[in-house]
Order: structure tokens, then sequence, then C-alpha cells
């Protein structure tokens, strides 16, 4: 008996957590056996209560009554007990229903009022407004965690696009100063239209189209717009194309560059003039970070239904600190994307694009400043989810 009851009390505790969980057609279903329950009590309490004594106020008599007489007497107290307890039960029911209706209706008005409101300060440009959970159930829980996650990307993007202009004119100021500067001192005559200066605009303007090349397509892998064409490729091959196509690069900056991959790994579904794109960037962004007399190392291997293929460098390496913004347009940090290695900031943003459109993921590692740095590629086997 002790165990029943232990356990009943277990029930009672754990039911306001799990109304507290359910959805808003569970609430308005308890608020309606709520309603139903009082009209079943009340109905009790008054056919207990008022029953009895109209019975006996309408039976009492003088003891002259006939049998038929008692009889009426008995029909007439049972339908003013019966009577006396629906209306009762009836008036407790419309007071309790409208109690619950109208609690529910200001908890449902107040919520969405307050996501009303914040929705016109979102649209307003105020991207930081945030909701608090309205505790009204499940689907409200939902919307309102949808709201403030999409207020926070939009705040996030708010805050990428001012950094984006900010590092855009940066990036621009240089090669538009100095093709003016060279100008205005060929209008004046003191500087001549010599091979050097003709050299050092063609540089400047090959800069501005580098960046513009850049942008439009980073742009366009990111909303999604680039086209693929996607096919089942040996990624062996792939990382053998990106290593000769590095190979010469490599040894004019006397750099050892050695290529490692297990023949037997399964196909990807991949566009393999993308992924000749994103190996490339990759193999080049080690180039600028390694010094003469290292090395890069091209790998491939299996790994949790992917394909996984590796550019490992022993150069520069990348500080804790900078290593998750190392795919963020423009970002650089002194000892890992500096302005000197002539990049234009966003070629590691273009490479995670194009990776993750093709359903895969990009990461980078380092074990620090002064340690290299590694950058993984995985690609989806070839028949997986994701894949072709």
């Amino acid at each position: 008996m002790r165990v029943l009851n232990g356990r009943a009390a277990d029930r009672w505790r754990v039911l306001p957590r799990r109304l507290a969980s359910a959805g808003l057609g569970a609430r308005l279903l308890a608020a309606l056996v709520v309603v139903l329950a009082v009209v079943g009590v009340t109905a009790w309490l008054v056919a207990g209560v008022v029953g009895p004594y109209m019975f006996h106020k309408h039976l009492v008599g003088d003891g002259q009554r006939s049998a038929a007489e008692q009889a009426a007497h008995a029909e007439i107290a049972f339908r003013s007990a019966s009577g006396v307890a629906l209306s009762v039960a009836l008036a407790a029911a419309i007071i309790t229903a409208l109690v619950v209706s109208i609690a529910i209706a200001r908890r449902i008005g107040s919520s969405l009022s307050s996501l009303s409101a914040a929705s016109r300060r979102v649209a307003d440009g105020e991207v930081g407004t945030r909701v608090p959970s309205p505790r009204m159930g499940r689907e409200f829980d939902d919307l309102v965690e949808s709201f403030n996650l999409m207020a926070s990307k939009l705040d996030a993007s708010e805050g990428l696009r001012k950094r984006l202009l900010s590092d855009v004119a940066h990036e621009l100021r240089t090669p538009v100063a100095t093709i003016h500067a060279s100008l205005e001192a060929l209008e004046d005559g003191v500087a001549d239209l010599d091979a050097e200066t003709v050299a050092m605009l063609r540089a400047q303007s090959a800069r501005l189209t580098r960046l513009a090349e850049d942008l439009a397509a980073v742009t366009r892998a990111e909303s999604g717009e680039m086209n693929l064409s996607i096919q089942p490729c040996d990624p062996t091959q792939l990382l053998r194309a990106a290593h000769d196509a590095a190979r010469e690069a490599a040894a004019e900056r006397k750099v050892t560059l050695t290529l490692e991959a297990d023949s037997t790994l399964p196909q990807v579904a991949a566009d393999s003039d993308r992924m000749a794109q994103v190996l490339g960037n990759l193999v080049d962004n080690a180039l600028r970070h390694t010094q003469a007399g290292g090395e890069i190392s091209l790998k491939a291997g299996a790994a949790r239904g992917m394909v996984e293929l590796s550019v490992s460098d022993n150069g520069e390496g990348i500080a804790p600190e900078h290593l998750p913004h190392v795919f963020e347009r423009f970002y650089r940090a002194d000892t890992a994307r500096d302005r000197a290695h002539g990049g234009s900031g966003i070629g590691l943003a273009i490479t995670k694009a194009l990776v993750e459109a093709h359903g895969g993921a990009l990461r980078a590692e380092s074990a620090g400043v002064g340690r290299g740095a590694r950058f993984v590629v995985a690609i989806p086997v070839r028949g997986t989810r994701g894949g072709a």
C-alpha cells in the first residue's frame, strides 16, 4: 500500500512538469477537463446537500396524505432537487469556463503581443531584440525559439555586413589611392609613364579585379546560386591534381610538397573543377604561410562515412583565439593572415562556402603560433546522404 501511495505521489509531482512541457492543445484539453470536473463535483455536492433537504421538505406532511399524493410530492421533490442541482452546476460551469477562458486568452494575447512588438522592433532595425519564453506550451516555445534564432542570425549578419563594408573600403583604399597618386604624378610631370609605372598600375588594377571576383564568388557560393556538376570522383586523383598544380610554385619557394593517399578510398560526390579550386586555395594558403625549407603535406583518408582531404604545413600556425575566425571574410591576424602575404582576405571564405555547397565540411586545426596548421575537407562518399 505504501508503495502504491509513493508511486501515486510521484505521478502527482511529475504532472506539473509534464503539463509545462505539453502543447497548447493539451493545455486547452486540460482546461476543458477542469470545467467538466467542476460541473460534476458541483452537481454531486448540490445533489448530496440540497436533494435530501428538499425531499424531506416535500415529503413531511400531516400524515393524512394518500399514497397518490405522497407519490406526487416525491415527484415534485425529485424535479425540484434535480432542477436546483443542474442550475447550480451550470452556473458554476459557466463561471469556471469564463475564468479559465479569460486566463488563457490573456496569456495567449500577452504572448502574441510581446512577439508582435518584438517583430516590429526587429523590423525597425533593433536586431538585438529577444523574446522570453511565454511558457504557454510547446508550440509557443518553438515559435519564440525560432524568432530568437532568427533575430540572432540577423544580428550576426548585421555585424558581418558592417565589418564587410569596413573591410572592403579598407581593401579598396590602398589600390585606388595608389592609382590616383600615380595619375596625378603623370599629369604634373613628376613621373614618367615608364615600364615600372605601367607594371605598378597593372598590379593595382589586377588587385581590384581579383577583389571584385572573389567577392562575387563567395556571394554566389554562400547564397547557393553556384551551379555544381556533381559527379563520382576519385579523391586520390583530386588530391594528386592539386599536388601537381602546386609543385612548381612550391619548388620556387623551396618548400617540400608531399602526397599521401590510400588508393582504395571510395569515390566521392563532387564537382571536380570546384574541388580543384578548394584544394588549390588551401595549398596556396599553406604556401603563403610556410617559410623556405618548410613542408606541406597532402593526405586523403576515410572517416565516418566521409572522405577527408587534408592540407598540412609546418609554417606560422594560428593562435587559438584566431582559429574560430579564419573562415570569416577579411578576417586577418598578425600571425596567421597578414596582408603582407598578398591574399584578398576571402580565399578561405570562398573555400568553406564551396565545400558546404557539396554537403561537406571544412575545419582548421593548429597547435599554436609557429607550429603549423592543418585544413581538413570532409566530402560525402558517393551514395551516402548528401552524396550523389
